[in-house]
């Protein structure tokens, strides 16, 4: 759950502001992604945990009532993750994670679900939750010739074994400088990063840019919107992207339409809550 503060201007170490407007609302990256993918048409499965509280119960209940499959859903005795949200005046935000019942996902359990889901395609995954579980995840996927897809956000180290495991690696500037070393900052850079692999970086307004497993560089350019709120915008482009693939899109056509879900995004407040519908994405497509 996201427990968003919008300010003109966030405080230093030691202030206090007024701010403008505190909001509560439906997050968390792998639930912002299966909720983007489904506003697009994709048939989501969900594999995860609630809290047994307020915010557990009414995330579950989201999930009916946007169509996410949430057979896979369990529910823990530890509090419901959340996220302590700061926006500001230019809608550029500062995220702190409290990950409660994400990190109770069992191995055994996100396996057993990866085996049973029918005519599976795609798994997606963020690093929310453990990644021992998104590393069994993605071998079992991989067993059943998905595809796999990484958003390696909140950043932490990444193993070998995960890497490889991943045919879709997706983070933004500030995880690629973690993973590689150096900013997104020159051609040089970009092609030296995953080599034989595909990774997309996400790049605010800037769109994005896709490095091909043979190096070869691919750019899309964000449509210019006025941002209110960028948060969940990475997550959008995410599950828009999972869904166009899914579709059959060849990489830059699905690119290009996650980077105009995003772009979208931000015009709006909040995360889930700044989502286009299926009504608003005809007109995107």
């Amino acid at each position: 759950m996201d427990l968003t503060a919008y300010a003109d201007v966030l405080p230093e170490p030691g202030q206090t502001l007024a701010g403008q407007l505190f909001t509560t609302g439906f997050g968390g990256k792998g639930a912002n992604q299966a909720v983007m993918a489904a506003h697009c048409g994709a048939h989501v499965h969900f594999i995860g945990k609630l809290g047994d509280d307020v915010f557990g119960k009414a995330i579950g209940d989201n999930f009916v009532k946007v169509g996410i499959d949430s057979r896979f859903v369990e529910t823990s005795a530890t509090p419901n993750g959340v996220a302590h949200i700061w926006v500001d005046g230019a809608g550029e935000n500062r995220i702190i994670i409290i990950p409660g019942a994400n990190h109770e996902i069992e191995i055994i359990k996100a396996v057993e679900a990866i085996n049973s889901i029918e005519d599976l395609a795609i798994v997606v995954a963020q690093c929310e939750i453990k990644q021992e579980v998104t590393l069994a995840a993605f071998k079992a996927a991989k067993a059943r010739g998905c595809t796999t897809i990484l958003n390696p956000a909140p950043y932490q180290q990444l193993s070998a074994q995960l890497l490889q495991l991943t045919d879709w690696l997706i983070p933004n500037e500030t995880e690629f400088r973690e993973l590689h070393g150096a900013l997104p900052s020159s051609d040089e850079i970009l092609k030296s990063f995953r080599p034989g692999k595909s990774t997309i970086v996400t790049l605010g307004g800037e769109g994005a840019v896709y490095i091909s497993p043979s190096a070869e560089l691919h750019r899309v350019s964000a449509p210019k919107v006025t941002a209110i709120d960028t948060t969940g915008a990475g997550d959008a482009f995410v599950g828009s992207f999972a869904y166009a693939i899914a579709s059959g899109k060849d990489p830059i056509e699905a690119m290009k339409f996650g980077v105009k879900i995003a772009s979208f995004s931000v015009t709006r407040k909040g995360a889930q809550s700044s989502y286009p519908d299926q009504t608003e994405i005809a007109t995107l497509s």
